[in-house]
């Protein structure tokens, strides 16, 4: 809100605390288009509304529309907001990657074990990842943060049955995903080099996040993060 104040001139002082915060807002949105968005025209577009917009908090405030304190709340809400809009997109986009490698993970699990472990372990987790991978995109797509995708549908209408809520539904996904991604990454494989003649001795075993790259384990870290983090705040509602 907008209040003015015409008997009290900023000084020289004010104006540089509020132009060097409306520099550090500029400076944030040019880092966050830079990763966000890769059409070079939507990106020049971007940081100027910006800075157009940093730089008329500046202007109230020099001719007094605004005190110094409110131009710089204003400043910080925006910066607030563009940093909760970056960590959404990534977190959006690491859950679309992470339901990729669920669905590989879930389909190799049918693979080796020749399907005996594919109703208990591979097809749940394949169907998660289809889920994670949909929402995660379909997010990316249209800016939002609520998809929710068929196999939580399925989630909701048995907790529904049940006469439970979304609630205790999200947290039970949650919980489910989880653990099976707890299981892919600690269930026994073969190894690499293991002798066909040997491959039913548990020496030959190894644990499956032993043979991950780094990229692919932090992926795998950094999903369980978010759905912890999800399955908190779920709990406090």
């Amino acid at each position: 809100m907008k209040s003015k104040n015409k008997n009290q001139t900023p000084s020289f002082y004010d104006l540089w605390v509020v132009s060097q915060a409306a520099g550090n807002l500029t400076s944030q949105a040019c880092t966050i288009s830079a990763r966000h968005l890769q059409d070079g025209v939507t990106r020049s577009i971007f940081n100027r509304e910006v800075a157009y917009y940093a730089r008329s908090i500046v202007n109230d405030v020099e001719q007094g529309k605004k005190t110094v304190a409110e131009g710089l709340i204003e400043i910080k809400k925006e910066q607030r907001s563009l940093l909760d809009q970056s960590i959404a997109i990534g977190r959006n986009g690491i859950g679309a990657v992470a339901g990729a490698l669920q669905i590989a993970t879930g389909a190799g699990i049918c693979y080796a074990s020749v399907g005996t472990l594919c109703l208990i372990a591979g097809v749940p987790l394949m169907a998660h990842g289809a889920n994670n991978l949909y929402e995660g995109g379909r997010n990316l797509v249209t800016g939002r943060s609520d998809t929710v995708g068929p196999v939580r549908t399925v989630y909701q209408a048995a907790a529904s049955a049940f006469g439970h809520g979304e609630r205790e539904a999200n947290m039970a996904y949650g919980a489910v995903d989880i653990g099976l991604s707890i299981y892919s990454t600690v269930r026994h494989i073969y190894k690499p080099d293991a002798w066909r003649l040997f491959r039913y001795l548990d020496s030959d075993r190894i644990r499956a996040y032993k043979t991950m790259t780094p990229t692919s384990l932090a992926a795998e870290a950094a999903t369980d993060a978010i759905t912890l983090r999800q399955l908190h705040e779920e709990s406090k509602k």
